[in-house]
C-alpha cells in the first residue's frame, strides 16, 4: 500500500495497482452498498408508477386496482415510495464517494456500481419529466411526413401525441437531426405502444452513459484528475441516474459523444473527434460550444507561423463538422429549419435561468410600482441581457485559451457551465453539460463536497411527476415556488456535502451534534485533575537516589513523563 494524491486534492493511502479480475473488482464494493443502491433504484421505478409522468391514459393499470397509485392517497404514497427510494441511492452514493476518496473502489468498481443501481430504471417509466413522450411525438411527426421543425405533436393521434405537455403540443423539435432520426427508428419499431417506445429511447439515451463511462478514464489521463471520483461524479451520480437516465433526457447522448469527441482530439485524432462533436451538435446544438475551443487544442500541435495554423485547423475541422452535419441531416429527411427553432424565446421559464430569476426578482419587487413597466419587458430586456453576457463570456474564455492543451478544456467547461445558467431557459439536467468535463479534473475537497450536495439537491428540487419546485410559464403572474420545500432540500444538499468529508453516515446529524457537544465538554473534564497531578510530583522526585547520572539534572522528563532532576526540591 502506497501513498497516491486522490482526485479530490486529498492525499490518501490506497492501492496504486488496477485490479485484473472482474472478481476482484466485485469485492472492492461491499454487497450492502450494491444491494442498498439497486434497492434504491427500484423503488424510484415502482413508486415512478404511481407518481412518475405517468401516461394520460396507461394500457397496463387502466381498469384495474393499481390505478389507484395514480391519484388521491394512492399518489402519495406512490411519492413517499420514490423519496425514499432516492434516500437509499443517495445514501450509498455518498458511502461510495468515501470509499473513492480513500483509494478503496477504482473505476470499474464504481462502474460496477453504477450499473447495479441504474438497471431498475432502465425498464421503469418516465421520471421528473414528460419529455421522453415529447421526443417519441417528434420522431412520430418526422415518420409521418411532416416536418418536426414546424409541426408539433398536435397533429399526431391521441395515443402519441396525448401523452405531450401542454405547454409543448405546438411547439416544433428544437433537437439536432440525429436524434430524430433515432427517435423516428423508435417510433416506427412500436408503432403507437408507447410505454415500449420510451423503455427503447431510454436505451438509446443509455448508450451516451456509457460512452461517457468509456471515455472517463481518457479524459483523466489527460486533465489530471482521478479515474474513480470522475465516474462517482457522472455515472454513478443520483442525478445522473435518477433525473438523466429516469427522465431519458437526449442531453446524456450529446454529452456522451460529445466526452468521446473531446478525449479524441486530446489523442491527437482532431478529425475524427471534431466528427464525433458534430454527431454530439446533431443531437443537441449545445455540444457545438466545445468545437472552437478544441481548435485551439489542435493548433497548438502544428507547427509553422500562427496564423496559418489557426486557418488550417478552422478549414479542416470546418469542412469536417459541416459534412457529418449535413450527412445526418440527409438521412434524417429534414431540413435546416432547427436553425430558426433555435432563435425562438421558450415559453418555459425557470429560476434556475439567472435572467429570468433577475426579471422576476426585480419585476415584483420594484417593476411593478413603476408606471409603464410590464411583466414582458422586464423579461424581455433580461434575456437579451443574458445572451449578451454569455457572448461576452464565450468569447472570452475562447481567447483566453489559445495557448491550447488542458487549459482549452478547462475553459471548454467554463462555457458549457455559463451556458447552463445565462440561456433563456433552464432546466436541471443542464448541468450534466459541464459535470461531463470538470468531472475529469482535479477535485478539492470542498469542491467535491460542493458537487455532491448540488447534484442531490437537483434531484430533490425536481418533483418525480416533471414539476420544478420554482417554475413559471410566459406572461404567468403566479409563479410556482414552494419555499419551505426548497429550504429542506438547501439543507439537505449541505447535509449531503459535508457527510462526504466526514465519518459518520448521512442520517446522523443528531449524533454528530451530541457528539460536538460531548467535545466541547471533554477539555473542562481534562483540565480539573490536572493541579492534582502536579500536586503529587514533590514527593516522587524528593525519594529520588543521590547519586544520579548527569543526564538527569538536565530537567529532561523519563519514559512515564515525569520530571526529573535534583533540583525538583
Amino acid at each position: 500500500m502506497t501513498a497516491e494524491v486522490s482526485g479530490s486534492g486529498a492525499r490518501t493511502d490506497g492501492p496504486t495497482r488496477r485490479v485484473g479480475t472482474w472478481s476482484e473488482v466485485i469485492r472492492q464494493v461491499p454487497p450492502r452498498l450494491l444491494r442498498l443502491g439497486a434497492l434504491g433504484g427500484l423503488l424510484i421505478a415502482l413508486g415512478g408508477v404511481g407518481a412518475g409522468a405517468v401516461l394520460r391514459r396507461d394500457p397496463l393499470l387502466t381498469g384495474t386496482i393499481l390505478n389507484a397509485v395514480r391519484y388521491g392517497h394512492g399518489r402519495d404514497l406512490a411519492t413517499a415510495v420514490v423519496f425514499v427510494g432516492v434516500g437509499l441511492l443517495v445514501y450509498s452514493w455518498v458511502r461510495l464517494g468515501r470509499m473513492v476518496r480513500a483509494a478503496q473502489v477504482d473505476g470499474r468498481g464504481v462502474v460496477l456500481a453504477a450499473a447495479a443501481w441504474t438497471a431498475p430504471l432502465l425498464i421503469g417509466p418516465s421520471l421528473y419529466s414528460r419529455d421522453v413522450y415529447s421526443y417519441l411525438a417528434q420522431g412520430a411527426v418526422a415518420l409521418h411526413g411532416f416536418d418536426p421543425y414546424t409541426t408539433g405533436a398536435s397533429v399526431l393521434p391521441l395515443s402519441l401525441g396525448g401523452n405531450v405537455a401542454s405547454l409543448w403540443q405546438n411547439t416544433p423539435s428544437p433537437y439536432g437531426p440525429l436524434f430524430l432520426l433515432v427517435a423516428k427508428c423508435v417510433v416506427a419499431i412500436t408503432g403507437d405502444n408507447v410505454i415500449i417506445g420510451a423503455v427503447l429511447m431510454r436505451l438509446a439515451v443509455f448508450s451516451g452513459l456509457a460512452m461517457l463511462a468509456w471515455a472517463m478514464p481518457g479524459l483523466v489521463r489527460h486533465l489530471g484528475g482521478r479515474t474513480s471520483v470522475a465516474l462517482w461524479l457522472t455515472v454513478a451520480n443520483p442525478f445522473v441516474i435518477a433525473v438523466g437516465i429516469g427522465g431519458a433526457h437526449n442531453d446524456i447522448l450529446m454529452v456522451g459523444l460529445m466526452a468521446v469527441g473531446v478525449l479524441m482530439v486530446l489523442d491527437g485524432k482532431h478529425v475524427r473527434g471534431i466528427a464525433v462533436i458534430a454527431l454530439a451538435t446533431a443531437v443537441k446544438a449545445t455540444a457545438v460550444l466545445v468545437i472552437p475551443f478544441l481548435v485551439w487544442v489542435w493548433v497548438a500541435r502544428m507547427s509553422g507561423p500562427a496564423r496559418q495554423r489557426f486557418f488550417q485547423a478552422c478549414a479542416v475541422g470546418g469542412i469536417t463538422f459541416a459534412g457529418v452535419f449535413a450527412l445526418s441531416t440527409i438521412i434524417a429527411g429534414v431540413d435546416l429549419g432547427w436553425v430558426n427553432v433555435l432563435q425562438s424565446q421558450t415559453p418555459l421559464l425557470t429560476w434556475m435561468s439567472l435572467p429570468c430569476a433577475v426579471a422576476e426578482l426585480l419585476y415584483y419587487s420594484v417593476g411593478r410600482h413603476v408606471p409603464g413597466a410590464t411583466y414582458e419587458g422586464f423579461l424581455g430586456f433580461f434575456r437579451s441581457v443574458g445572451v449578451y453576457v454569455l457572448a461576452a463570456v464565450l468569447v472570452r474564455q475562447w481567447w483566453l485559451a489559445r495557448a491550447g492543451g488542458v487549459d482549452a478544456v478547462r475553459r471548454a467547461a467554463i462555457a458549457l457551465l455559463a451556458a447552463s445558467v445565462l440561456a433563456p431557459s433552464v432546466l436541471p439536467w443542464y448541468f450534466t453539460w459541464v459535470l461531463a468535463l470538470a468531472a475529469a479534473f482535479a477535485w478539492k475537497d470542498r469542491w467535491l463536497a460542493g458537487a455532491a450536495g448540488f447534484s442531490v439537491w437537483m434531484v430533490l428540487v425536481t418533483l418525480p411527476d416533471g414539476t420544478i419546485v420554482a417554475r413559471w410559464h410566459y406572461g404567468s403572474a403566479n409563479p410556482v415556488v414552494w419555499w419551505s420545500y426548497l429550504a429542506v432540500t438547501v439543507l439537505i444538499g449541505v447535509w449531503v456535502g459535508r457527510s462526504l468529508l466526514g465519518r459518520r453516515p448521512v442520517w446522523s446529524l443528531l449524533g454528530e451534534l451530541r457528539a460536538r457537544s460531548g467535545e466541547a465538554d471533554q477539555p473542562k473534564r481534562l483540565v480539573e485533575p490536572a493541579p492534582r497531578v502536579v500536586e503529587q510530583a514533590p514527593p516522587v522526585v524528593r525519594q529520588a537516589p543521590t547519586d544520579v547520572e548527569d543526564d538527569d539534572v538536565t530537567g529532561e522528563p523519563d519514559a512515564a513523563g515525569t520530571q526529573r532532576g535534583s533540583t525538583g526540591g
